[in-house]
Protein backbone atom coordinates (compact mmCIF):
# COMPACT_ATOMS: atom_id res chain seq x y z
CA UNK A 1 0.00 0.00 0.00
CA UNK A 2 1.83 2.72 -0.78
CA UNK A 3 1.11 6.33 1.20
CA UNK A 4 1.42 9.99 0.30
CA UNK A 5 3.21 12.47 2.28
CA UNK A 6 -0.13 13.63 3.20
CA UNK A 7 -2.25 10.83 4.99
CA UNK A 8 -4.37 10.90 7.92
CA UNK A 9 -2.40 9.71 11.23
CA UNK A 10 -2.74 6.02 11.74
CA UNK A 11 -4.88 5.83 14.57
CA UNK A 12 -7.99 7.34 12.00
CA UNK A 13 -7.06 5.14 9.40
CA UNK A 14 -7.20 2.15 11.82
CA UNK A 15 -10.44 3.16 12.81
CA UNK A 16 -11.96 3.82 9.35
CA UNK A 17 -10.91 0.51 8.42
CA UNK A 18 -12.45 -1.09 11.40
CA UNK A 19 -14.92 1.07 10.61
CA UNK A 20 -15.39 -0.30 6.93
CA UNK A 21 -15.39 -3.19 7.48
CA UNK A 22 -17.73 -3.54 10.21
CA UNK A 23 -19.91 -1.79 8.31
CA UNK A 24 -19.61 -4.54 5.53
CA UNK A 25 -20.37 -6.93 7.98
CA UNK A 26 -23.72 -6.07 8.71
CA UNK A 27 -24.47 -5.16 5.13
CA UNK A 28 -24.29 -8.94 4.56
CA UNK A 29 -26.27 -9.84 7.85
CA UNK A 30 -29.10 -7.49 6.67
CA UNK A 31 -28.64 -9.11 2.79
CA UNK A 32 -28.52 -12.59 4.51
CA UNK A 33 -31.58 -11.56 6.68
CA UNK A 34 -33.81 -9.94 3.75
CA UNK A 35 -33.49 -13.19 1.57
CA UNK A 36 -34.11 -15.62 4.40
CA UNK A 37 -37.69 -17.52 3.77
CA UNK A 38 -41.03 -15.81 5.33
CA UNK A 39 -43.69 -18.06 5.37
CA UNK A 40 -46.73 -17.76 7.08
CA UNK A 41 -46.52 -16.23 10.52
CA UNK A 42 -43.20 -14.61 9.06
CA UNK A 43 -42.42 -12.94 12.75
CA UNK A 44 -39.28 -14.53 12.86
CA UNK A 45 -37.78 -13.53 9.22
CA UNK A 46 -39.49 -9.71 10.88
CA UNK A 47 -37.65 -10.45 13.94
CA UNK A 48 -34.00 -11.55 12.17
CA UNK A 49 -34.43 -8.53 9.30
CA UNK A 50 -35.13 -6.12 12.40
CA UNK A 51 -31.90 -7.13 14.44
CA UNK A 52 -29.84 -6.90 11.28
CA UNK A 53 -31.20 -3.31 10.64
CA UNK A 54 -30.68 -2.33 14.61
CA UNK A 55 -26.66 -3.66 14.07
CA UNK A 56 -26.41 -1.68 10.77
CA UNK A 57 -27.45 1.13 12.06
CA UNK A 58 -24.87 0.89 14.93
CA UNK A 59 -22.09 0.45 12.42
CA UNK A 60 -23.96 3.34 10.10
CA UNK A 61 -23.60 5.69 12.99
CA UNK A 62 -20.27 4.80 14.03
CA UNK A 63 -19.50 5.01 10.45
CA UNK A 64 -20.74 8.85 10.17
CA UNK A 65 -18.55 9.45 13.38
CA UNK A 66 -15.15 8.53 12.09
CA UNK A 67 -15.89 10.84 9.28
CA UNK A 68 -17.54 13.53 10.00
CA UNK A 69 -17.06 13.98 14.01
CA UNK A 70 -14.55 15.62 15.78
CA UNK A 71 -10.93 14.86 14.43
CA UNK A 72 -12.52 12.60 11.96
CA UNK A 73 -11.95 11.79 8.20
CA UNK A 74 -13.72 14.90 6.52
CA UNK A 75 -11.79 17.23 8.53
CA UNK A 76 -8.55 15.99 8.11
CA UNK A 77 -9.42 15.29 4.49
CA UNK A 78 -10.83 18.68 3.60
CA UNK A 79 -7.51 20.23 5.64
CA UNK A 80 -5.41 18.06 2.68
CA UNK A 81 -7.25 18.57 -0.05
CA UNK A 82 -9.94 21.84 -0.08
CA UNK A 83 -10.69 20.75 -4.25
CA UNK A 84 -13.17 17.84 -2.68
CA UNK A 85 -15.36 19.81 -0.66
CA UNK A 86 -18.43 19.31 -2.93
CA UNK A 87 -17.59 15.52 -2.92
CA UNK A 88 -17.61 15.30 1.45
CA UNK A 89 -20.64 17.30 0.67
CA UNK A 90 -22.51 15.36 -0.91
CA UNK A 91 -21.57 12.13 1.48
CA UNK A 92 -22.40 13.88 4.67
CA UNK A 93 -26.02 14.51 2.91
CA UNK A 94 -25.84 11.09 1.35
CA UNK A 95 -25.57 10.11 5.17
CA UNK A 96 -28.62 11.88 6.45
CA UNK A 97 -30.83 9.68 3.65
CA UNK A 98 -29.09 6.76 5.01
CA UNK A 99 -29.83 7.41 8.37
CA UNK A 100 -33.64 8.10 7.09
CA UNK A 101 -33.82 4.70 5.65
CA UNK A 102 -32.31 3.04 8.26
CA UNK A 103 -34.84 4.06 11.01
CA UNK A 104 -37.67 4.30 8.55
CA UNK A 105 -37.56 0.30 8.00
CA UNK A 106 -36.62 -0.62 11.34
CA UNK A 107 -39.81 0.89 12.30
CA UNK A 108 -41.53 -0.81 9.66
CA UNK A 109 -39.88 -4.51 9.99
CA UNK A 110 -40.65 -4.17 14.11
CA UNK A 111 -44.39 -3.72 12.91
CA UNK A 112 -44.44 -5.50 9.04
CA UNK A 113 -47.59 -7.94 9.46
CA UNK A 114 -48.30 -9.78 6.15
CA UNK A 115 -46.83 -10.91 3.08
CA UNK A 116 -47.11 -7.53 1.36
CA UNK A 117 -44.90 -6.07 4.47
CA UNK A 118 -42.48 -8.46 3.74
CA UNK A 119 -42.41 -7.73 0.05
CA UNK A 120 -41.80 -3.88 0.71
CA UNK A 121 -39.44 -4.29 3.59
CA UNK A 122 -37.57 -6.30 1.10
CA UNK A 123 -37.90 -3.59 -2.02
CA UNK A 124 -36.81 -0.94 0.27
CA UNK A 125 -33.75 -3.01 2.13
CA UNK A 126 -32.33 -4.02 -1.17
CA UNK A 127 -32.41 -0.66 -2.16
CA UNK A 128 -30.80 0.53 0.90
CA UNK A 129 -28.15 -1.57 0.85
CA UNK A 130 -27.20 -0.63 -3.10
CA UNK A 131 -26.97 3.07 -1.95
CA UNK A 132 -24.74 1.81 0.91
CA UNK A 133 -22.42 0.01 -1.44
CA UNK A 134 -22.43 3.07 -3.79
CA UNK A 135 -21.85 5.73 -0.68
CA UNK A 136 -18.85 3.20 0.43
CA UNK A 137 -17.36 2.82 -2.89
CA UNK A 138 -17.36 7.03 -3.64
CA UNK A 139 -15.99 7.41 0.22
CA UNK A 140 -12.88 5.15 -0.90
CA UNK A 141 -12.31 7.22 -4.02
CA UNK A 142 -12.31 10.06 -1.92
CA UNK A 143 -10.19 9.13 0.19
CA UNK A 144 -7.43 7.57 -2.59
CA UNK A 145 -8.35 11.04 -4.43
CA UNK A 146 -6.61 12.82 -1.42
CA UNK A 147 -4.09 11.10 -0.20
CA UNK A 148 -3.46 8.02 -2.74
CA UNK A 149 -3.76 5.46 -0.31
CA UNK A 150 -6.35 2.41 -0.59
CA UNK A 151 -8.40 2.04 2.92
CA UNK A 152 -9.49 -1.51 2.01
CA UNK A 153 -11.68 -2.51 5.19
CA UNK A 154 -13.20 -5.60 3.33
CA UNK A 155 -12.19 -8.64 5.78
Amino acid sequence: MEQNSSTPDRGLLDALRRQRAELRSSMGALEDALAGPAPQGHARWAERVHVALVELSADFREHVEVTEGQGGLYGDLLATAPRLSGAVTSLSREHTQIRGLIDGLIDRARTSEGREDVDGVRRLGTALLGLLVRHRQRGSDLVYEAYELDIGGET
